[in-house]
């Protein structure tokens, strides 16, 4: 495998996995931010009430988003597997 190969398929691995994790960490910091400002409203600082909605919310998005993310994957691991002669030279 020469440097091209490498550098090639370290930025497509890269690039799916932040395309990947970008519905779970927008959903994540949208809620936390939504609930900190309600905290913060309403001077309450428990601990488990930013916990909660954020497992809640990270929840859904993986139910809906799931059957994406792994449809994703797996024709991203079938192409490294159909290039390994590729990487093997």
């Amino acid at each position: 495998m020469n440097l091209e190969i490498a550098v090639e398929l370290f930025r497509e691995a890269v690039t799916h996995a932040l395309v990947l994790v970008s519905p779970i960490l927008i959903t994540a910091i949208a809620v936390g931010l939504l609930v900190s400002m309600l905290q913060a409203v309403t001077s309450l600082q428990e601990q488990t009430l930013s916990f909660v909605p954020k497992l809640f919310a990270v929840g859904m998005v993986l139910l809906v988003a799931g059957h994406w993310m792994m449809t994703s994957l797996m024709y991203f691991a079938i192409g490294l597997i159909q290039r390994l002669p590729e990487m093997a030279r």
